[in-house]
C-alpha cells in the first residue's frame, strides 16, 4: 500500500521512522516530497520526490492529484494545503486514493481562525482564556481596559499562526530594548508596542488575552472521524533541560475527547492545556503533529503507526498498547550527513 507525506513540519520524519519501525510486515510504502532536496525525511522515507515551487492554492492541488495518479498512491496524508484538500476527497477517490483529513474542512478552517475558535468553544473542563480580538490602536485600548483590571498580566498573539510566532507578553515596566538586553524572551513593552501599532494604524487579527502562567500540557492523540483512539499527555517543565513527563491527568482526557467529538477530529493531531490561576484552559487544537510526537510514542503507543493502520484496515483490527504513565521523556539530537 503506497502512502504518500506532502511537504509538512520536520516532525514528518519521527513519524515516517516510527511507522516503518512498526511495519515489520513491509505492507507500507513511503513517499515524501519537499521542495527542499535536503530534509531530514528525504532519508527515512522509502522513496522522494521534490515538490514544484511558485503554485498557487489551486495549481498546488492540481498537482497533488497528478502526483497521487502517476505514483498509484493509496492514502495521501497531506501537510501543505490540509485544508483545501479536505474539501477534495471526492476528486481523489475518483483516481483511488483516500486523504487521511485531520477535520472535514470547514473545521480546519476555524481551527486555524482562533478568533472565531475561542469564540465559538464551549469547553466547561477547560475553558479558553478570557480575550478580546483588536485589529486597530483603538480597539486594542479598548480591549486593555476592559481586560487588565480582571488580570495582572495580558498577552498578545495572532489569530492565525504556528509555533506560538507573534506572541508575546506585554510588559508595563520594561522597554523592548530594556528586555532584548535582558535576555527576556517573548516579551515586548507596552509602551513600545502602543507606539507600533499607532504607527501601522491597523493589523491583522491579534487577539488580547489573559496570561496563563501555570504548567503546560502537550497531548498527542489519534482520532477516528470523532473518536478518541488515544491520548499521550505530556506535561511541559517550567525549565529547559529536564524532559517532559509523561502526565495522563483524567481531566485533560476527557476535554480531549470532547474537543475530538465536536470537530470530527481524525488521524493524529494535538491539543495545548495550560493551567492558569489553578485552572485548566485550553490553548489550541494543532490539526496535525506535533514536534514532540517522537517523545510521546516513547511512552507506549505509536501514534503514526496506530493512526495509518487504522485507516488503512479499520480500528478494529489496531491494538492500542497501554501508556507508560509517569515516565520522564526526552529527545537527543543526532548529527548525520544529508549529502
Amino acid at each position: 500500500m503506497r502512502v504518500w507525506f506532502n511537504r509538512t513540519f520536520s516532525s514528518v520524519s519521527a513519524a515516517i521512522g516510527l511507522i516503518r519501525q512498526a511495519d515489520t510486515a513491509g505492507r507500507f510504502h513511503i513517499i515524501y516530497s519537499n521542495a527542499n532536496p535536503h530534509v531530514a525525511a528525504a532519508r527515512v522515507a522509502h522513496a522522494f520526490f521534490v515538490e514544484p515551487t511558485g503554485l498557487d492554492a489551486d495549481a498546488y492541488l492540481d498537482w497533488c492529484l497528478a502526483f497521487c495518479l502517476e505514483q498509484r498512491v493509496d492514502i495521501f496524508i497531506p501537510g501543505k494545503g490540509a485544508t483545501a484538500l479536505a474539501g477534495q476527497h471526492a476528486r481523489f477517490a475518483a483516481i483511488g486514493t483516500r486523504i487521511l483529513s485531520t477535520a472535514p474542512q470547514e473545521q480546519l478552517t476555524l481551527i486555524h481562525d482562533k478568533a472565531r475558535f475561542y469564540a465559538t468553544t464551549d469547553l466547561p473542563g477547560a475553558p479558553v482564556a478570557r480575550f478580546l480580538p483588536f485589529e486597530t490602536p483603538a480597539q486594542f485600548e479598548a480591549g486593555y481596559a476592559a481586560l487588565r483590571p480582571h488580570h495582572a498580566t495580558l498577552c498578545i498573539k495572532p489569530s492565525n499562526s504556528v509555533f506560538g510566532l507573534g506572541f508575546a507578553i506585554l510588559d508595563e515596566q520594561r522597554s523592548s530594548a530594556a528586555l532584548l538586553l535582558a535576555g527576556a524572551e517573548y516579551r515586548i513593552g507596552l509602551a513600545d508596542f502602543r507606539r507600533g501599532l499607532e504607527e501601522l494604524g491597523a493589523c491583522r487579527t491579534m487577539l488580547l488575552m489573559e496570561y496563563l502562567d501555570g504548567e503546560e500540557y502537550s497531548v498527542d492523540c489519534v482520532g477516528d472521524d470523532g473518536r478518541l483512539v488515544c491520548a499521550i499527555t505530556r506535561r511541559k517543565p517550567a525549565k529547559a533541560g529536564q524532559g517532559q513527563l509523561i502526565d495522563m491527568r483524567q481531566d485533560i482526557l476527557d476535554a480531549t475527547a470532547q474537543l475530538a467529538r465536536t470537530h470530527r477530529l481524525n488521524g493524529v493531531f494535538n491539543v495545548q492545556f495550560r493551567e492558569g490561576d489553578g485552572a485548566l484552559r485550553l490553548l489550541e487544537i494543532n490539526p496535525r503533529m506535533s514536534g514532540g510526537i517522537g517523545m510521546a510514542c516513547v511512552a507506549g503507543p505509536n501514534l503514526p503507526w496506530i493512526a495509518l493502520s487504522g485507516f488503512a484496515d479499520g480500528y478494529q483490527h489496531v491494538t492500542v498498547p497501554p501508556v507508560r504513565n509517569g515516565i520522564r521523556v526526552a529527545e537527543l539530537a543526532t548529527a548525520t550527513v544529508l549529502a
